[in-house]
């Protein structure tokens, strides 16, 4: 198995690429203090909204019992059975208002993270999971080492918070043993109310600093080595000798065009054995003459050698020659500051062949 580089060497920072491929696997940043944070902000809203309704409303149920006894029957085991699912229908109403926000939370705190998506990677069977050496480096390397002083300022702040308020709700509790029960509840439900708000400020800093420390611990973990980023650009852009075979493949076909166009030509400027300029110009085709084809060296002594086989006239023009070489392209008009000079060539050609030219170039 190839060993896997170590984190020194990782000193560039994730490709685009890279990044998209990781999150197309379904390897994303997670922080597990979100999902605990919104399930203390549901029970908060239950304990706001929900609470003291609820509460009242199972009182009021179970008074019956006490108010009213001769009224529930437990002389046999269905006659319990039935008291028994009534009191767990009750229940359950009030308990299924908290299911339902703390389900709400922890689905929204997961989605506001990452998108859910279909990723089949995840569920294939995978020997790291059970490898005893990362399993090792997950609890004890800086992962681990996270989790373990997020869990213990977790409980730090927990247990502080707990501390001072029921400190501060001491006088309230006392006071409130001697009033009605049902104001002395209302007493627990405002210091538990206290308690919970304070427990969330603390979970929503815990929280969004664990956000933080889990996408700065995935971009982390996503650093390439530099040959890591030679190998992907190689794969993307592709290897320089495939480059360099592709841009001589591309030349060589272009030169084969070129070469077939040439007999096309009316005539052609060279410079004797370095430069060769094939002109095409046909009234009815464009307005001036064309390049159909252009070369140097062997290149250019190719394209004297078919217009010498096809009849085509071959001016030596030194300096003409190597001045269009450089400032004309092939299957393009030819610039204004040439217009005199080819004119003046284009005419001779007509004046020595103008039927066998005419002909041709048609």
């Amino acid at each position: 198995m190839a060993e896997q580089p170590d984190k020194e060497s990782k000193t560039e920072e994730a490709s685009e690429k890279k990044i998209r491929d990781t999150i197309e696997k379904g390897k994303l940043p997670f922080a597990r203090e979100a999902p605990i944070f919104a399930s203390f902000v549901a029970i908060l809203v239950f304990a706001i909204f929900f609470a003291t309704d609820s509460a009242a409303r199972m009182a009021a149920f179970l008074a019956l019992f006490i108010e009213r006894p001769e009224d529930w029957s437990l002389g046999t085991e269905r006659d319990v059975i039935l008291i028994m699912q009534i009191v767990m229908y009750e229940a359950g109403k009030i308990l299924a208002v908290l299911m339902v926000l703390l389900i709400s939370a922890a689905l929204a705190a997961s989605v506001l993270q990452n998108m859910p998506r279909m990723v089949l990677e995840r569920i294939k069977p995978q020997f790291s999971r059970i490898s005893l050496r990362q399993g090792f480096t997950r609890l004890f390397g800086a992962q681990g080492l996270a989790e373990l002083l997020k869990s213990l300022g977790k409980l730090t702040f927990a247990g502080v918070i707990l501390a001072i308020a029921m400190r501060n709700a001491q006088s309230e509790l006392i006071s409130g043993m001697t009033t009605h029960p049902a104001v002395f509840g209302l007493v627990i439900n405002d210091i538990a109310t206290e308690i919970l708000v304070a427990i969330t400020l603390v979970m929503l800093v815990i929280a969004s600093a664990d956000i933080l420390w889990s996408r700065f611990h995935w971009l982390q973990d996503l650093r390439m080595t530099r040959q890591e980023v030679k190998d992907e650009l190689k794969q993307t852009v592709g290897d320089p000798i495939v480059r360099m075979r592709i841009r001589s493949l591309q030349r060589d076909r272009a030169r084969q065009r070129m070469m077939a166009a040439v007999p096309t030509a009316t005539l052609i400027i060279a410079n004797p054995t370095h430069f060769s300029i094939a002109l095409r110009y046909v009234r009815e085709e464009n307005e001036a003459p064309v390049v159909v084809a252009k070369g140097q060296d062997l290149v250019a002594l190719k394209i004297r050698e078919i217009a010498e086989e096809r009849g085509i006239p071959i001016f030596e023009n030194v300096d003409l020659a190597r001045s269009m070489f450089k400032q004309v392209s092939v299957d393009s008009l030819i610039p204004p500051q040439f217009y005199q000079a080819v004119a003046e060539l284009v005419k001779i050609v007509y004046s020595r062949k103008p039927a066998m030219a005419g002909t041709r170039n048609r």
